[in-house]
């Protein structure tokens, strides 16, 4: 997370303008956008993986899927991919992730991503981003955002996107018989 991190500005579709914007320079132009990805990892036990919040970031102590902007020349999906390794040090393929949905936020638009991993295995958190990680169900997902432990912004976000982040899970969580 370091303020000299470039990213790309986009028009209101995710296309680039051309121009760059430098992190820690406030926020982009109004009307103009950057690219946020995150990473539902589900689990093939059907868990996902959560993400609390370092205490020195904003919304401390506050849980999340592992998200982060995408840098200067990455897609969404290598954002997302990247900042999945950087916080918990668990990797995917980029072509496993299926996109849940693109949310429209006043600077940036948010897109969720889900990606099924083998097992539960052990986050190790990179303490200045991520405190703890753990494996629960989508109901103490929606248990811990109903109750505001989730950070401020993924209240519009799952307001938006819940019904199919539940689908999503469901494709890419084995199937059980």
């Amino acid at each position: 997370m370091a303020d000299d991190e470039m990213w790309d500005v986009t028009d209101i579709q995710g296309t680039p303008t051309g121009a760059l914007h430098r992190r820690g320079d406030g926020p982009v132009a109004a009307g103009s956008f950057h690219i946020v990805a995150s990473v539902c990892l589900v689990s093939t036990t059907g868990r996902v993986l959560v993400s609390l919040r370092a205490e020195g970031k904003d919304y401390p102590l506050a849980w999340e899927f592992p998200a982060g902007s995408a840098l200067r020349g990455e897609s969404s999906r290598t954002g997302a991919v990247r900042e999945l390794a950087e916080e918990t040090d668990l990797r995917v393929a980029p072509d496993d992730l299926v996109l849940v949905g693109r949310v429209i936020e006043e600077r940036a638009l948010f897109d969720l991503w889900v990606a099924p991993i083998e097992g539960e295995p052990a986050p190790t958190p990179d303490p200045e981003e991520v405190q703890d990680a753990e494996w629960v169900t989508l109901d103490e997902v929606q248990r811990r955002w109903r109750t505001d432990a989730f950070a401020t912004p993924w209240n519009a976000r799952f307001e938006q996107l819940w019904e199919v982040l539940v689908e999503r899970v469901a494709d890419v969580a084995p199937r059980r018989v």
